[in-house]
């Protein structure tokens, strides 16, 4: 197998319209300043967030009883959807399957964690992508944050078990925090970087889906809008992303001199609130904080 805060009412959770170059470099290629410029970006980009996990379920009611560790016997990486997760998956996957054949994805990249390649398989029995499972591009860089020694612990947990690493994060902010064994956001932001070269220098001219994680779509938001830390952190205090929530950009060819992806709507949760599925947001169960 090669979320801003809730409102009543359906919701398009659109912030204001960002433009992103075509080029990772936003360089001219001087030496095809006389024939067409090629595009290289998608003409359009979804991120979506798998559906909710077993492990949300589970770090709700770790803090509902106060307690400092959260109770899930498997690894982070094999955590499985919940059955409301499963119910929301397949809101959405019938919401792409509303859209003309011609529109919906044509390329899948997916989070190697089962909750993210659950969601994308659910989507794709909901009928909504013409992309066999077997064609998923499984890409470990899309994978969640890693929260190394503060795994599994409750927010009262980390200051119980490791006061020093609380007083790390206070100090350093959780952009640049790096948990002994674990990763920073700039850390993920790396990765990131690799990926969308590769769907630049792959996928252009595509209509691609990502299947991923809270952090990786915030993180994803901050390269392709060209964010400052500060105005990332903002978007991320205002309220999680939630649970198959859709984030999507259009390539525009008048943005920028060779287009662009322009954001289309964030967090966006109206499929499954026409479904009637729940929306949730909580964050993973690895770690209390991000």
């Amino acid at each position: 197998m090669a979320a801003i805060p809730p409102a009543a009412g359906p919701r398009d959770l659109s912030p204001r319209p960002a433009v992103i170059p075509d080029s990772p470099d936003n360089q001219p290629d001087h030496k095809q300043m006389g024939s067409p410029m090629q595009q290289r970006w998608p003409d359009r980009l979804w991120i979506v967030r798998h559906g909710e996990s077993a492990g949300n379920v589970a770090r709700d009611a770790a803090h509902a009883a106060g307690l400092v560790r959260i109770d899930i016997d498997e690894r982070d990486v094999d955590v499985p959807l919940s059955q409301l997760g499963e119910r929301q998956s397949d809101a959405l996957g019938r919401w792409f399957a509303a859209m003309a054949a011609m529109e919906r994805p044509d390329v899948v990249l997916t989070s190697p964690y089962r909750r993210a390649l659950r969601t994308a398989e659910r989507l794709h029995q909901a009928g909504g992508l013409p992309v066999d499972p077997t064609d998923f591009v499984i890409d470990e860089r899309l994978r969640e944050k890693e929260f190394g020694v503060l795994d599994r612990l409750t927010t009262a947990g980390i200051r119980q078990e490791f006061p020093e690493q609380a007083e790390f994060r206070r100090l350093l902010g959780k952009f640049y925090h790096r948990p002994p064994g674990g990763e920073s956001w700039c850390d993920v932001i790396l990765r990131l970087r690799s990926a969308l070269d590769t769907i630049s220098l792959h996928h252009s001219g595509r209509r691609v889906l990502i299947v991923g994680h809270q952090v990786v779509v915030l993180c994803l938001r901050y390269l392709l809008e060209n964010m400052t830390e500060d105005d990332i952190l903002a978007i991320d205090a205002a309220g999680d992303v939630a649970n198959c929530s859709v984030t999507e950009y259009r390539f525009d060819p008048k943005a920028g001199p060779r287009g662009g992806l322009c954001l289309h709507r964030y967090n966006f949760v109206a499929p499954l609130e026409e479904a009637g599925a729940p929306v949730t947001a909580e964050p993973d169960a690895a770690v209390a904080v991000r």
